[in-house]
């Protein structure tokens, strides 16, 4: 995805005008007229058309979904009827999905070649539910792609461009579905009824209280986003804060922000990558950036750590992760976070043990992700007509199904979301409970 003018009513330019093939935004040219998918074809299925979809479906794990074609043949293997259907509108859409599912789905649902009936998050939650107990390995080329990936090297440029492309693309955009503080990370509810914004701010209580901020401590934030935890630490918690950020769009935000609420003098935004950070800090915080720091550097953020944080100090990473190692899939990689890895725990310590870190808790919310992206999906689709000013509609779908996909691999357990919380080995000042992660910051009662 490429930039667009902070100017709301500046349409996203369509491919027409655009040389960047990897863009979904590209993939058709739409120009100003309202998207309309392509009608399906006219020709009629063969018994080799029904049998690679037949195929397909039992390698995926037998989903509880129908496939129709585009002659009206349908293909299932659910061992029940189901509400669950996609539309598959030619033969060309059927035949790239042997070749890259994961990546032809998604662009096929982008540019209208196919349509899902009875919902997205209730389809890719069929599929996460079989592929999250099955080897699809082979299926999706997974072993192919992680060649591919080893031979990558996520460097300083490569952070930058891939972050340009899923940050960069305008404020305005995300101020229409995050919350007011615009953060895009998961939210924390202490009751699955609170809003957006309240779990929002529990989040960011709750990250505080597990690295113990105390008045006047330093720390530094690898990864701030538009700077509402780093704004929120020194406001709540009274401490200095070094946020590092290379998205140039979010920094700005950040700024103007912290000078308008007078905390300028307290955190310092700084454009620059992970890696060079400097200094020395009570608490080293990083909260949704692991995700980009690709697994061949995980040793190397360990020993920035280890040379940035004090002897007695507590960090936190807070990750998207999964059960076992595995690759994230093409279509997401590709079309919304190029260079992202989602680590197992096991990935994760690949960055405390060779610094011999002591790993003191580890949380799994993938449920409150589950409930934050169901807000986001929600405020989303109620904005739709302002994305449309913004963006054509091939973005639009793009985006509806990254946010519905996200909320079903959640649910399925196929994605988790993992706030680990860490020290120096020799460190003895640490918590001799896990009582105080509950207390209320403004009452001093302890929740639950």
């Amino acid at each position: 995805m490429n930039p667009i003018e902070s100017d709301s009513k500046t349409k996203h330019a369509s491919s027409s005008e655009s040389s960047d093939s990897d863009s979904p935004v590209g993939l058709v040219s739409q120009g100003n007229q309202l998207y309309e998918p392509p009608p399906p074809t006219s020709s009629q299925t063969s018994g080799l058309d029904r049998w690679l979809m037949r195929t397909m479906l039992v390698k995926a794990g037998n989903p509880e979904i129908e496939v129709v074609l585009w002659d009206g043949s349908v293909v299932s293997t659910a061992s029940s009827p189901t509400s669950v259907r996609v539309h598959i509108r030619n033969r060309s859409t059927l035949y790239k999905l042997l070749f890259d599912p994961s990546l032809y789905f998604g662009d096929g649902y982008s540019l209208g070649t196919i349509e899902v009936e009875g919902g997205l998050v209730a389809f890719n939650e069929a599929i996460d539910q079989c592929t999250h107990q099955h080897d699809t390995e082979g299926f999706y080329r997974d072993r192919f792609r992680r060649c591919v990936s080893w031979l990558k090297r996520n460097t300083i440029d490569a952070a930058r461009k891939n972050i340009h492309h899923h940050y960069d693309i305008g404020n305005d955009f995300y101020q229409l579905w995050l919350d007011e503080q615009l953060a895009y990370t998961c939210a924390y509810f202490p009751e699955p009824d609170v809003s957006l914004e309240a779990a929002q701010i529990a989040k960011m209580d709750h990250v505080c209280r597990k690295v113990g901020l105390k008045s006047g401590d330093s720390v530094v934030e690898a990864g701030c986003g538009w700077g509402a935890l780093a704004l929120h630490m020194a406001k709540h918690y009274g401490v200095n804060v070094r946020a590092f950020n290379i998205s140039r769009e979010q920094l700005a935000y950040a700024r103007e922000r912290a000078k308008r609420e007078g905390l300028d003098k307290q955190v310092e935004f700084v454009e620059d990558d992970w890696r060079n950070i400097t200094g020395l800090y009570d608490s080293f915080v990083s909260v949704g950036m692991l995700e980009h720091v690709g697994l061949k550097n995980y040793e190397e953020l360990g020993r920035v750590i280890a040379r940035c944080q004090r002897p007695r100090g507590r960090g936190l990473i807070h990750s998207i992760g999964c059960n076992s190692p595995r690759m994230l899939d093409s279509w997401t990689t590709k079309r919304i976070f190029p260079g992202a890895h989602v680590p197992s725990l096991s990935e994760f310590m690949r960055i405390f043990e060779p610094q011999k870190f002591s790993v003191l808790d580890v949380e799994n919310i993938r449920l409150h992700y589950a409930r934050t992206l169901e807000h986001w999906l929600e405020r989303y689709e109620q904005n739709l007509d302002q994305v449309r000013d913004m963006f054509d509609e091939t973005f639009i779908r793009t985006w509806r199904l990254y946010l519905s996909a996200s909320i079903a691999a959640f649910r399925a357990g196929s994605l988790q979301l993992f706030q680990v919380v860490f020290t120096n080995g020799a460190n003895n000042e640490i918590p001799w409970t896990r009582a105080g992660l509950y207390q209320d910051r403004q009452s001093g009662s302890v929740e639950g």
